[in-house]
């Protein structure tokens, strides 16, 4: 199994730019190790006689999907009335993404 330490928890914390108290730190290493023991359960699940799946919709190709039908919609200048900003006849939405390091 992988071990966590607390420099694995800071490197992630640090790509995934979330500032972090020491004691926050602390608390995220042990749920991560906590998550990880957890995972490793599953070596102890046997899987003789289980197809590999490697995509979702392979495996349950019998699930039946509806049909892709566009359905009525309403004309763009009524759309783009109920929006809260728009501009040049695009909806305006927040920045997801900052400039960073």
């Amino acid at each position: 199994m992988v071990q966590i330490t607390l420099d694995t928890v800071r490197y992630i914390a640090k790509l995934s730019r979330i500032a972090c108290t020491e004691a926050q730190e602390e608390s995220l290493l042990r749920d991560m190790k906590g998550i990880l023991s957890y995972i490793a359960l599953l070596d102890e699940v046997s899987c003789d006689g289980v197809q590999p799946c490697n995509n979702v919709s392979e495996c349950h190709s019998q699930t039946p999907l509806r049909a892709d039908v566009v359905g009525a919609t309403i004309p763009r200048d009524d759309f783009l009335k109920i929006t809260p900003q728009h501009i040049g006849g695009m909806v305006r939405v927040p920045p997801v993404l900052k400039g960073g390091e």
